[in-house]
């Protein structure tokens, strides 16, 4: 363990440069409250989305890096701010008319539209927790609801209304006039009506805990801000929740960034000490548009898992998460063949070598051996050519492929078997297009037809990968990947496709003649 640490001290995954520098904070004494905490929030106010779920994914592999370099106990809350007034109908979601009549109430007080749960917030937060359950995810969830309601947060809010005009000094210096003239930290909810309302105080009592404001009927009314009977504006809820819990590390989307200095100048005041802050870029959709709760785009946790396991998702996850992440349907195949590959390279390498993988970041020390002897995409066009309906028809292929190889002894290639199958029938099939040959393509296609009636090494993959290389030089295709694309185009009906050496040692030297000739004379179209 000590010869890991001193690894980890120096790993340049991104997972430890995080875990060092919440290290740090504690170099000189411990923690007084006698963890590391870590969290993450989440706006209730539409259905889940697959950057929740990549927030806590990220969050989890700081702890797990943390956990190698410290033996400093670590806990994680997922934090969901469901007092937070329903803005706007969500696009995605029925009975939106039942919706509209409870604007502006807090997501715990507005009706489920869905009739299962106690209210939308609810529902939402039960669908967030059930997108991290599925993963297996180490965090306790916390409601902002019950935060405020509970007295957990009563010293907090206390101590906010006592240092009420240093906190209104830090918000007011980054508004605009006409807003500073009504703006105030909290918002109180509504005794008549149950809405949070954006309204002018007209007194906060530091000494009581009282704040006075008019209701929407007109009444003057006078309330503690304790007990559930205000909400913080969400800029001073970020950082009195920092000083209220003792966050340690807090991640969130770019668009956070510039109200970091905002959200920890409130903590102190507030007398806490911010956290560590992980800004990641943004998950777009196949446009390259902003993924949103309420419009529902971009790919969803359900989506991806019905076409591919859980650990390929959270290896798209882990790449590059200050890069934008364009979530479409065809980065899909490419993470699944990644994450494989990362799982065999592990296998081989040195201890501090691991550190770096991002295998060991998803699954920490106990990283699965990868039993996937054909590749996704392999699987993809073998469905592709063969009009698979079901993935007992890929297992005929395989089988003679690799004789060892069994849905019983290769559980993660045969659940491949069958996502290939689906994504074909739903991505693949309905994009074919396939095209004739030119001169000098058909002359490339018959002498590879030729080699193969005549060939005789076998279901070699690399000598047949050798023989279709040799034939694109002789025919002069420059560059060679002008030879394969033309390959792929009239035999596949993509521009894109596998090794096709490995192709057709899985696929069969027969069956390869046969599609060869299919494409040939124009049968496939």
């Amino acid at each position: 363990m000590t010869d890991l640490r001193s690894a980890a001290m120096s790993a340049k995954a991104w997972p430890f440069e995080e875990a060092r520098r919440i290290l740090k904070r504690y170099e000189k004494a411990p923690p007084e409250k006698g963890f590391v905490l870590f969290e993450t929030g989440y706006g209730p106010s539409g259905l889940p989305h697959i950057g929740t779920f990549g927030e806590v994914l990220r969050t989890t592999m700081v702890r797990r890096a943390f956990e190698v370099i410290s033996d400093i106990p670590t806990r994680l809350i997922s934090f969901s701010d469901d007092m937070d007034g329903l803005r706007k109908v969500p696009d995605n979601v029925p009975n939106p008319e039942m919706l509209a009549e409870h604007l502006q109430k807090p997501l715990t007080s507005v009706p489920d539209p869905f009739g299962e749960f106690e209210s939308f917030g609810h529902h939402n937060n039960a669908m967030l927790r059930r997108f991290l359950d599925t993963f297996g995810f180490d965090y306790e969830f916390q409601s902002a609801r019950e935060f405020y309601r509970s007295g957990r947060f009563d010293a907090t809010l206390l101590l906010a209304a006592e240092r009420y005009d240093a906190l209104m000094e830090v918000m007011l210096a980054s508004l605009r006039e006409e807003r500073q003239q009504t703006y105030s930290i909290f918002l109180p909810i509504s005794p008549s009506t149950g809405r949070v309302l954006y309204v002018p105080l007209k007194d906060v009592n530091g000494k009581t805990g009282e704040i006075s404001f008019e209701d929407v009927d007109g009444t003057e009314v006078t309330m503690p801000v304790t007990g559930g009977n205000v909400k913080l504006q969400w800029k001073p809820d970020f950082g009195a929740r920092w000083a209220a819990l003792g966050v340690d590390f807090e991640p969130y989307g770019k668009e956070h960034a510039p109200n970091t200095p905002i959200y920890s100048k409130i903590c102190r005041i507030l007398g806490g000490t911010p956290p560590e802050v992980f800004t990641y870029e943004l998950f777009l959709d196949e446009i390259g548009q902003k993924i949103s709760k309420s419009k529902g785009n971009g790919l969803t946790i359900d989506e991806w898992l019905t076409y591919a396991a859980t650990d390929s998702l959270s290896y798209y996850m882990y790449l590059k998460p200050k890069t934008a992440k364009r979530l479409s349907w065809d980065v899909i195949p490419k993470a699944v063949d990644e994450y494989h590959q990362q799982l065999r390279a592990y296998a081989q390498q040195e201890p501090e070598k691991r550190l770096e993988n991002p295998v060991f970041h998803i699954h920490g020390a106990e990283v699965p051996a990868s039993d996937m002897v054909v590749p996704f995409a392999m699987l993809l066009n073998l469905a592709s050519v063969s009009g698979a309906e079901d993935k007992e028809q890929l297992w005929g292929f395989i089988r003679r492929y690799a004789p060892e190889a069994s849905p019983e002894g290769h559980p993660q290639l045969d659940a491949a078997a069958g996502y290939a199958v689906r994504y074909y029938q739903d991505f693949v099939k309905p994009a074919k297009t396939y095209r004739a040959p030119d001169a000098k393509e058909r002359a490339a296609m018959e002498n590879l037809l030729a080699r193969l009636r005549a060939w005789e090494g076998g279901l070699d993959a690399e000598e047949l990968q050798s023989m279709v290389f040799s034939v694109g030089k002789d025919h002069g295709f420059e560059p060679l990947r002008d030879w394969f694309k033309a390959l792929y185009e009239v035999l596949l009906g993509a521009s894109q496709g596998p090794r096709f050496g490995g192709f057709i040692a899985l696929y069969g030297i027969d069956e390869s003649i046969a599609l060869i000739e299919a494409g040939l004379a124009g049968d496939l179209g």
